[in-house]
């Protein structure tokens, strides 16, 4: 009796063909960046505040996020190629806020090396683009994309707070810039922002695919769910490919143009697959590098005193003695562990829902 092959269905080749591309194009094309960048003379300013045994890594070639950003759109086209996969309003104004997302800390991180310092666009500049950038996508997201107006923790009706269009637009533009400046935080040791966006982004894919299955409990279109699952894993494999450079000792950085990319991407796909209140257990560790950041600033002008040695936390923990290498992989279990934490609130809601249908 012969035995039967299982051909993988056109969804589950088209996530692994993206996921593939990705890492291709940002592990190859990073070092071609990487190349040009050094011509150029185009290397990162290490903040003046900064901890002093980073100032060894002045002039490292920074904007690496141009590779990321690369990976990510070829990622997402090719994931579609020969599949049938069809491509989806939300899953494209994800991609295109991500793109944009990118360009806001490209312009930052060129402002840097023009003017040769580590400031770059002012903060109200900055801060405002980021708002212009999260409105569009709001905008796009309820008269285009029509993304579900409710509050939402796994699932669309969880726990279904309808918003209307306007508070959900404001909720949105919240969520966006939040998480964009969280990812932006954290991007302050080798490797730490890219491999922890790796496993916050392979969650995500993981979530949006298990929508794509469950579309009677989710209520979002298989075509929906499965695009967005892909370029959630287009964002994986670049953060993987780009990784393999920016390691420590990094060879070059990522950038504002990557954080700000992968922060803007990560907010973007869980209001598409409505997963918002769920985003901050998924990627715990931006929110704890960004809550020891804003408890740094109130304790300071209130008490006059500091918290932390330096912030953000992974600044603390270095000043602490550990080894940059040590703080690096232990936040990278912390970020594991947040997504596994996050799994399984997923997770528990669905068998929740199977068992009272």
């Amino acid at each position: 009796m012969g035995s039967t092959c299982v051909r993988p269905g056109p969804h589950v080749i088209s996530i692994f063909t993206a996921g593939g591309v990705a890492i291709l194009v940002s592990g190859f094309g990073t070092p071609i960046l990487l190349r040009w960048l050094t011509r150029l003379q185009i290397g990162q300013h290490i903040r003046e505040d900064g901890p002093a045994i980073h100032l060894i890594k002045a002039g490292t070639p920074t904007m690496g996020g141009i590779a990321m950003v690369g990976g990510v759109v070829a990622g997402y086209v090719l994931g579609h190629v020969g599949t049938h996969i069809a491509f989806t309003v939300p899953g494209l104004l994800v991609i295109v806020a991500f793109v944009l997302g990118g360009g806001v800390g490209l312009a930052d991180d060129w402002l840097k090396v023009r003017r040769r310092r580590s400031l770059g666009l002012n903060k109200r500049a900055k801060f405002g683009l980021q708002v212009l950038l999260a409105v569009a996508f709001a905008v796009g997201s309820v008269y285009w994309a029509h993304a579900s107006t409710a509050l939402a923790f796994s699932r669309y009706n969880v726990p279904g707070i309808d918003l209307s269009a306007g508070a959900w637009i404001i909720w949105a533009v919240f969520v966006i810039v939040s998480e964009s400046n969280a990812v932006n935080l954290t991007d302050g040791l080798d490797g730490l922002a890219a491999g922890s966006a790796g496993i916050v982004c392979t969650c995500i894919a993981l979530i949006g695919y298990w929508e794509y299955r469950q579309f009677a409990i989710y209520q979002i279109p298989h075509a929906r769910a499965i695009d967005l699952a892909v370029a959630a894993v287009s964002m994986a494999g670049a953060c993987v490919g780009f990784l393999w450079w920016n390691a420590a000792p990094a060879k070059i950085f990522m950038g504002d143009t990557g954080s700000l990319a992968i922060g803007t991407g990560l907010a973007c796909l869980a209001l598409e697959m409505n997963i918002a209140l769920l985003l901050p257990i998924i990627g715990g560790l931006f929110v704890v590098e960004t809550l020891s950041v804003v408890a740094q600033v109130i304790s300071f002008r209130v008490f006059h005193t500091r918290i932390f040695r330096m912030a953000p936390l992974h600044h603390h923990f270095e000043l602490g003695g550990w080894p940059e290498t040590t703080v690096i992989v232990r936040f990278w279990i912390f970020a594991a562990l947040c997504t596994g934490l996050g799994l399984g609130v997923f997770y528990a809601d669905f068998l929740g829902v199977k068992s009272h249908p």
